[in-house]
């Protein structure tokens, strides 16, 4: 119950006597000999690595051997922490973990979470200790006073018998109150100690943020395939029929009306003109042939259907992840766009190179130069699209040319090979 739905003495007493009172006395009471036998498992393992620092015991029993009791140790604390006061304390992130036995002792080494459970787990005992003295004491004492008050009625002075009662009732009451308060200190300092540090939560959230934004790119570009499906298999190919069934009767149908015949060639040409910015616009989508075969084959045909040459380069060493794929193409697809539209240029370059898990992709061209991406929604959407892969984009355009425009796209490894030239 929270306090507020306490509405009658009735109900705080029995909430002050719940079992929750029972289980804080547990913790406390069952954490002091947990704590004297870890704190006394770190000492002895620290003695026995410092007192044969110069023989093989240290290096190969006593240091491993301490570095796996602690972790053992904070596991036992949680454990505790759960089962008694159902407080789940997040663990701290794991250090790296390398196959070899040094790799993984350097880690635990130089972790910050280590030397923090190292650090609870030799002031547990104080903590423990305060806490079992205070909250057994109180016990003891309550129950000892009523005791005695019970034993000595008969005989005693009634004032005695009195005052006995009455420290029975403060004791007593007084319990619940020391096992929440000794408890809620040992959850501060588990909490403080045992868990993340506040770099290690903002790390976790950055890593979580960063997971969760990958997932929304690759949900975006799975979507972007599947309306480039849809639309290449289903309003591509009614537009196909359209144009056909309008070529075939504009050939056929000639002893119509003139006005018929140009309405006709009209609706054909119509056809023909949406069919094509249909492909162009599916094309820019997403490519069927850069999931099938990969970004060289996709730029191989962003480069022949040009208006002006083009010259390829492309050398990966491996395949890389679909998203970073599609960003790559994109980037080269709106520069060469930009090239036919404002750059006025007799020809381009394009350069595609992977290596260090690093996509580098250059298009340059030998036109009049003054690109500015402020200056327009291409290049700014080319800055955005670049962006959400973590990457970056330069851009160098000069008044008279040339213009280059360099992206640099972070990849995540696939095991395919591919590297050729085309011109």
């Amino acid at each position: 119950m929270t306090p507020s739905e306490l509405t009658t003495p009735w109900d705080r007493i029995r909430a002050h006597w719940s079992a929750q009172t029972w289980l804080r006395t547990f913790h406390v009471v069952t954490g002091l000999p947990i704590a004297l036998l870890g704190a006394l498992a770190i000492v002895v393992l620290t003695a026995l690595s410092v007192v044969f620092v110069w023989t093989v015991v240290a290096p190969v029993v006593g240091i491993p051997l301490l570095f796996t009791v602690v972790p053992a140790l904070t596991r036992v604390q949680r454990a505790r922490f759960a089962a008694f006061l159902e407080v789940e304390i997040p663990p701290s992130p794991r250090p790296p973990v390398g196959r070899r036995p040094l790799k993984w002792l350097l880690g635990a080494v130089r972790a910050r979470s280590t030397w923090r459970q190292f650090a609870y787990h030799l002031l547990a005992p104080l903590i423990s200790g305060a806490g079992f003295v205070v909250v057994a004491g109180i016990w003891t004492g309550g129950l000892v006073a009523g005791t005695a008050a019970v034993r000595i009625r008969e005989w005693a002075d009634g004032w005695a018998v009195i005052a006995l009662a009455l420290l029975a009732a403060v004791l007593l009451t007084a319990g619940p109150w020391a096992a929440r308060g000794m408890s809620a200190l040992d959850v501060m300092a588990a909490g403080a100690l045992l868990g993340p540090s506040r770099s290690e939560e903002l790390v976790q959230r950055v890593e979580t943020l960063t997971e969760s934004r990958a997932e929304v790119i690759d949900a975006a570009d799975a979507e972007r395939r599947r309306i480039e499906r849809d639309l290449h298999d289903g309003t591509q190919q009614r537009l196909v029929s359209l144009a056909m069934k309008l070529g075939m009767a504009r050939a056929t149908l000639t002893d119509v009306p003139e006005p018929a015949r140009e309405a006709i060639a009209q609706a054909h040409e119509e056809a023909k003109h949406a069919l094509r910015e249909l492909r162009d616009f599916v094309r820019g989508l997403h490519p069927a042939v850069l999931n099938d075969q990969g970004l060289d084959a996709a730029l191989s045909g962003l480069a022949a259907q040009a208006p002006f040459p083009v010259r390829l380069r492309v050398d990966l060493p491996v395949r890389v992840s679909a998203t970073v794929e599609a960003v790559a193409f994109f980037v080269v697809s709106e520069a060469l766009t930009n090239i036919a539209k404002h750059a006025r240029a007799s020809g381009a370059e394009v350069a595609v190179d992977g290596h260090d898990g690093l996509l580098r992709v250059a298009v340059r061209d030998d036109g009049r130069g003054g690109a500015d991406a402020a200056g327009g929604t291409g290049l700014r959407g080319l800055t955005q699209r670049v962006g959400s892969v973590d990457g970056r984009l330069h851009i160098d355009s000069p008044p008279g040319g040339p213009t280059v425009i360099r992206a640099e796209l972070p990849y995540a490894r696939e095991p395919h090979r591919m590297a050729g030239e085309r011109s």
